[in-house]
């Protein structure tokens, strides 16, 4: 199935974690904001979160610096 990450879409696995994607797609481990199809996903659903085909995905990292 198809999603669109950041502007580019990507073939992804039926049935895979919203949790999983992020995992795949970077390695930080805080400073992370994701929103799917508009909505912002709160991190603790994460994993409970199965993505759709379509489905429209913003991943957000922070960056420290000046």
């Amino acid at each position: 199935m198809n999603v669109t990450i950041n502007g580019e879409t990507r073939s992804v696995s039926a049935g895979q974690s919203l949790a999983d994607l992020i995992a795949a797609h970077t390695t930080a481990r805080s400073g992370v904001a994701v929103a799917v199809n508009g909505e912002v996903v709160p991190k603790t659903t994460w994993p409970d979160h199965v993505l759709e085909d379509g489905a429209t995905i913003e991943i957000l990292t922070a960056v420290q610096g000046g």
